[in-house]
């Protein structure tokens, strides 16, 4: 099999930096792989439900096409595969609610499920430069050079007035066994308040849905999450796995882009910023912050020496670590808005509490505003050996 190398001529994604190592922001076409596997005589039942879904996913912005296939080994193994034109077309149909309506039939003919997404850089017999294959989207550029570690994170609200009762509890638990297989290790956990939203945010090295399952199974993990039960906005009960399914769905606030200045730093503090969006104004708001944390990172002069941005419809938060506290320095840098130029385009994506005057912000203001966004930490633990 030979690969046809992408002529000169035809317009790529944009050159990421050597920092990135992770990023949906380059415009290459995301490969999104289901491995789906059907309770026993479930089949056709799965394949009917299948139906009505393909014909309403073929209408989502954004959506190429995909392909429904049944292993010849084990008729109750199934491969969805679907092609989409960038990643964010993508997150902002999979964490929408009409998706989890649309799913929820599934959930009763489905054993298991494992979702993977892939950017395409480099593909075979690619069609010729054109106003059809600019449609498709382009090819990642280079492959990216990680760290090895799986970033992820969870969020969920709480009734208002029972958040310190809420994090007296999520402080105050024995951290789970680190290592779950040989090849899967929890390294870092990251827990923060603001207002009545718990972000939780965990780094793996190895196989994160084996992490996750292994978190949820331990004894004093299972405590907490019964003791925070009564205090949550959205009813649960983790016992029933379409409720819990559900829960964790809606929960579920993934990394779309993670910068590192290239420099370790064992006094480094980790901090977490809330920027709560416009409605329908996420994704993009999640962009801009990648791309000043990018600039950002090229500056030897910045605080900050990795950041991670998670994203879900409206909500963003960036988790930084930086060098001394967040308030040392300039807020700008801190808040993500060193650039002037970006600040009144960002600011109009944020919502009205969170907003600064994008005109020219003083250094009160943005000071404020970082007073705004910054998250109260309620625990930060780490892995012995991570």
């Amino acid at each position: 099999m030979t690969t046809t190398p992408t002529p000169a001529s035809e317009p790529l994604t944009r050159q990421v930096s050597h920092h990135v190592s992770q990023s949906v922001f380059d415009g290459s076409r995301l490969r999104v792989v289901l491995l789906v596997e059907v309770y026993d005589g479930a089949q056709q039942q799965f394949l009917e439900t299948y139906e009505q879904l393909r014909s309403h996913v073929e209408s989502v912005p954004g959506h190429l096409g995909e392909q429904l296939c049944q292993s010849i080994e084990n008729p109750s193994q199934w491969l969805i595969t679907s092609e989409w034109e960038s990643a964010p077309p993508f997150l902002n149909w999979v964490s929408s609610e009409e998706h989890v309506r649309m799913v929820k039939p599934l959930h009763s003919c489905v054993r298991d499920t494992r979702s993977l997404r892939f950017h395409v850089v480099r593909e075979t017999n690619h069609p010729a430069p054109g106003a059809e294959s600019a449609a498709r989207g382009g090819l990642q550029t280079s492959p990216r050079i990680g760290d090895g570690v799986i970033r992820h994170a969870l969020t969920f609200t709480v009734k208002p007035g029972s958040e310190d009762a809420v994090a007296e509890i999520l402080a105050d638990y024995a951290s789970p066994e680190p290592r779950v297989d040989d090849t899967t290790r929890l390294c870092r956990t990251s827990l923060f308040l603001h207002g009545n939203r718990v972000v939780r945010a965990i780094e793996v090295r190895g196989d994160l849905l084996a992490a996750l399952r292994h978190v949820a199974e331990q004894p004093e993990v299972r405590a907490v999450e019964e003791a925070i039960n009564p205090y949550l906005e959205q009813d649960r009960d983790l016992g029933d796995p379409e409720s819990a399914r559900v829960f964790y769905t809606r929960a579920a606030l993934p990394a779309v882009h993670h910068v590192t200045a290239g420099e370790e730093d064992p006094a480094a503090r980790r901090h977490a910023l809330s920027y709560p969006a416009r409605p329908g104004c996420g994704m993009r708001l999640a962009q801009l912050l990648a791309e000043a944390d990018e600039a950002a990172a090229d500056d030897p002069r910045t605080p900050v020496l990795c950041s991670t941005i998670f994203q879900r419809d409206d909500v963003v938060v960036r988790l930084v670590d930086v060098r001394g506290d967040l308030d040392d320095g300039d807020p700008g840098v801190a808040l993500g808005l060193a650039d002037p130029a970006r600040v009144a385009e960002l600011t109009t994506l944020l919502d009205g509490s969170a907003a600064v005057d994008g005109s020219a912000p003083a250094e009160g203001e943005l000071a404020r505003a970082l007073g705004g966004a910054r998250m109260d930490l309620v625990t930060d633990r780490r892995a012995p050996g991570a």
